[in-house]
C-alpha cells in the first residue's frame, strides 16, 4: 500500500500555558519557607460552579457538552448524530413499515406457497441494513478535533514569520507532496489549522471529517473515512433488500390473482400495494446510489473529488492523476473497505481539563520570543499571589508568630 505523508501540526508542540487563577489553595494552608509554588492541578472541571470551599458532589463536565460542532449526542457521548433528526427518522420509518407489512401480509402466503426461505433471507437483509445504518448514522464520521488557542496562535505565528512584510493575511493554501503528485492544503478558518488531504469542512456539522465524502441527511450524518464502509454496505444491502421485496409482492399479487380479477386483487391486499409503490420509487434512486459508489470504490474517489474534479477535466483544467489510486480496482476496494478502522479523535467521553477551558492570555507590551516568557509570567503570577495570601493570613493572626519566608525573585 502506498503511504501519503502530510504536514500537521503536532498537538504536543505547543501546550497551553498555566493560568494562575487554575487553582485556589485554601484560606488554611498559608506557603511554607522551603518549597516553590504548587504544580497546578490537571482536575476535571465541574460542571457546577459554587461558592464553596471544594468541589465535593459536584458532577465533572464531559468533553461532549462543550462540543463545538452542531452534532447532538446521546448515552452519554456514546452515541452522535448529525443535525437532520427528522429526515434520519423517515429514513427509518419507511425501512421499517416496508419490512413489517411484508412480513405480515405477504411471508405467510410465499412461506406456504413456495419455500420457508423467503421469509429466513428477508430477516437476514433487514438485519443487516438496520445494522449498517445504525452504524453510519451514530459513528464518529472522522471528526478532526479544532486547534487549541497555543496551536493556533503557533501556527499563525509560523504563517507570519514565512510571509513576507507586504502580504499579512495568512494564505489559504500550502502545497505538499504525496506519491509524487502535489496537493494543496487549505486552511480552515473555523478549526485554525490546515486541513489534512480529503479532508473538508462540513457547513452542516461545523467540523472538519477526514476523508470527506459527503454529508447524508437521509443517515443524518456525515459520511467520512470512519464510517464510509458501513455507509456503502447499507446502500448496498439495501438494494438487495429493496429487490427482493419489490419481486416477492409482485410474485404474490400474480398468485393471488390466478383464477380472479386482478384489480380485485389488489383491492383485497392494499398493504402489498403500498410496499409496491415505495420499493417501486425507491428502486430507482438506490440502485443509481449504489452503482456510483461502487465506482468511486473502484477508483478511490470521494464524492467530493468527483464532483469538484480534482483528479480530472471536468472544469476545463489540466487533468492530474489521483495520488490516492493504487492503480488496481481490487487494491483500491481492499484500501476503502477493508483497511484498519482508526480511532475516534474528538474523545466524546473524555472529561474537560481546566486548562483546555481557559482564554487566551492576557499579552503585555513586552516582547515576546518564544514560549518562556509566558512561562516566565505565569510563575511570576503565582509567586504574586502566594506572597499576597502570605501577608493576609499574617496580618489576621492565622500565621501565628511566624513570617512567611521570601519567595526568590
Amino acid at each position: 500500500m502506498k503511504e501519503c505523508e502530510y504536514q500537521q501540526i503536532s498537538p504536543g508542540a505547543a501546550p497551553p500555558p498555566a493560568s494562575p487563577g487554575a487553582r485556589r489553595p485554601g484560606p488554611a494552608a498559608p506557603p511554607g519557607p522551603g518549597p516553590g509554588p504548587p504544580p497546578l492541578a490537571s482536575a476535571p472541571r465541574w460542571s457546577s460552579s459554587g461558592s464553596g470551599s471544594g468541589s465535593i458532589g459536584r458532577r465533572p463536565q464531559r468533553k461532549w457538552e462543550v462540543f463545538p460542532g452542531r452534532n447532538r449526542f446521546y448515552c452519554g457521548g456514546r452515541l452522535m448524530l448529525a443535525g437532520h433528526g427528522g429526515v434520519f427518522a423517515l429514513t427509518l420509518l419507511l425501512i421499517l413499515t416496508t419490512t413489517i407489512l411484508f412480513f405480515v401480509f405477504d411471508c405467510p402466503f410465499l412461506a406456504q406457497q413456495l419455500t420457508l426461505a423467503i421469509p429466513i433471507i428477508a430477516a437476514i437483509l433487514f438485519f443487516f441494513v438496520m445494522s449498517c445504518l445504525l452504524q453510519t448514522s451514530f459513528t464518529d464520521p472522522g471528526i478532526l478535533p479544532r486547534a487549541t488557542v497555543c496551536e493556533a496562535a503557533a501556527l499563525e505565528k509560523q504563517i507570519d514569520n514565512t510571509g513576507s512584510s507586504t502580504y499579512r493575511p495568512p494564505p489559504r493554501t500550502r502545497e505538499v507532496m504525496i506519491n509524487g503528485q502535489m496537493v494543496k492544503l487549505k486552511y480552515c478558518f473555523t478549526c485554525k489549522m490546515f486541513r489534512p488531504p480529503r479532508t473538508s469542512h462540513c457547513s452542516v456539522c461545523d467540523n472538519c471529517v477526514e476523508r470527506f465524502d459527503h454529508h447524508c441527511p437521509w443517515v443524518g450524518n456525515c459520511v467520512g473515512r470512519r464510517n464510509y464502509r458501513f455507509f456503502y454496505a447499507f446502500i448496498l444491502s439495501l438494494s438487495f433488500l429493496t429487490a427482493f421485496i419489490f419481486a416477492c409482492v409482485v410474485t404474490h399479487l400474480t398468485l393471488r390473482s390466478q383464477g380472479s380479477n386482478f384489480l380485485s386483487t389488489l383491492k383485497e391486499t392494499p398493504a402489498s400495494v403500498l410496499e409496491l409503490v415505495i420499493c417501486f420509487f425507491s428502486i430507482w434512486s438506490i440502485l443509481g446510489l449504489s452503482g456510483f459508489h461502487t465506482y468511486l470504490v473502484a477508483s478511490n474517489l470521494t464524492t467530493n473529488e468527483d464532483i469538484k474534479g480534482s483528479w480530472s477535466s471536468k472544469r476545463g483544467g489540466e487533468a492530474s492523476v489521483n495520488p490516492y489510486s493504487h492503480k488496481s480496482v481490487i487494491t483500491n476496494c481492499c484500501a476503502v473497505l477493508c483497511g484498519p478502522l482508526p480511532p475516534s479523535l474528538i474523545d466524546r467521553r473524555g472529561f474537560v481539563q481546566p486548562d483546555a477551558m481557559l482564554p487566551s492570555p492576557i499579552r503585555s507590551d513586552e516582547p515576546t520570543f518564544g514560549a518562556k516568557p509566558d512561562i516566565n509570567m505565569c510563575v511570576r503570577g503565582l509567586k504574586d499571589l502566594l506572597r499576597t495570601i502570605a501577608l493576609c493570613l499574617s496580618r489576621c493572626g492565622l500565621g501565628g508568630a511566624r513570617h512567611p519566608a521570601p519567595l526568590p525573585a
